[in-house]
């Protein structure tokens, strides 16, 4: 159980770098003025996101199912679970959530400018707290 542990934290951090760096490219994107520079930031984003992010979230998402399977009872009976589970949720939609606006950055039709990437960018910080002091701390519901 060790090692689906410790390969479930490697694959997250891998998750989470990938969508901390992501929104950072859609700000540089959004910024752009010459056509080659855009054409980079898609290569870049692509790459990102299909390459690392994507495959580092699907690793995360499967060995914390099976972290989950080991020792289901347990884990289910707490409330803090369900809102790091929902948290995850969140941040699963996050994630598709980037590739939408990707896709609008490379299709040059994205509603949104820099200044809105830079506040979208904080996002995973917010839900990286949450999960991490939720399965650490697994606080206890005052009496």
């Amino acid at each position: 159980m060790l090692w689906i542990k410790a390969f479930h934290l490697i694959a997250i951090v891998c998750w989470f770098s990938g969508l901390f760096y992501l929104p950072r490219l859609f700000v540089y994107h959004a910024m752009a003025e010459d056509q080659v520079s855009k054409e980079r930031f898609v290569i870049m984003e692509r790459k990102l996101y299909w390459g690392i992010t994507t495959p580092s979230a699907v690793i995360t998402i499967g060995l914390g199912i099976w972290l989950l399977t080991l020792n289901w009872t347990f884990y289910m009976s707490w409330w803090w679970m369900h809102v790091k589970l929902g948290l995850v949720l969140i941040l699963i939609l996050y994630h598709i959530h980037c590739w939408w606006h990707m896709k609008q950055l490379r299709q040059e039709r994205s509603p949104h400018g820099h200044v809105f990437f830079r506040i979208f960018n904080e996002l995973p910080v917010l839900l990286l707290v949450g999960i991490v002091v939720l399965i650490v701390v697994k606080p206890a519901l005052a009496n």
